[in-house]
């Protein structure tokens, strides 16, 4: 894996083999990016990673100038895998919380302008994701939220779908509040 863009473009990450997670590929990552190159000022995004793995999508939008990224991970390993790869990049804005998602999302207080989630694919809860970043009101005005999920969910009646795009084995479903003509596909 390595960092596409931005400070940090082609930093290698090597999490160790025995971390419990289906990192979002390097095509698929750099694919997203370029959707939200069209959309995002990273240097004003606050941004929130859900199920942050081996934090690859943190440390991509940290890279990308993101003013402060908070990594959210319930796995030790991943935890403290992080936080090593955070120091050895000496990066300062990636904040990283071990706690269980859904505990996290009903006691939030913070909004942000960017909620990236890649659920376990297999995780029994991953279609209400959508609605309880919504109910729980964690984004900013204009604010978007993406949602890494398999081909067997489709989220296109939601209220706060925009677009859906497909890499392989890697679906992304994007929501917003607003939408106008020239954002919508």
């Amino acid at each position: 894996m390595r960092i596409i863009a931005g400070s940090l473009k082609g930093r290698r990450l090597n999490p160790p083999a025995n971390l419990p997670v289906r990192p979002t590929t390097d095509m698929a990552r750099e694919s997203l990016f370029n959707i939200l190159n069209n959309y995002i000022d990273y240097e004003e995004s606050s941004v929130m990673d859900l199920f942050a793995g081996t934090g690859a999508v943190s440390l991509e939008f940290v890279s990308r100038g993101a003013k402060d990224v908070t990594a959210i991970e319930i796995n030790n390993q991943c935890t403290d895998y992080i936080k090593q790869e955070a120091s050895r990049l000496q990066v300062k804005n990636l904040h990283v919380v071990r706690a269980d998602v859904f505990d996290l999302i009903k006691r939030a207080y913070k909004k942000f302008d960017i909620i990236f989630a890649d659920p376990p694919y297999a995780l029994e809860d991953l279609p209400k994701l959508p609605d309880l970043i919504y109910e729980h009101n964690l984004l900013n005005p204009d604010g978007i939220f993406i949602l890494e999920h398999p081909k067997e969910y489709s989220f296109e009646d939601h209220p706060h779908f925009w677009q859906h795009r497909n890499y392989g084995k890697v679906n992304f479903t994007f929501f917003a509040t607003i939408q106008d003509s020239e954002t919508s596909e």
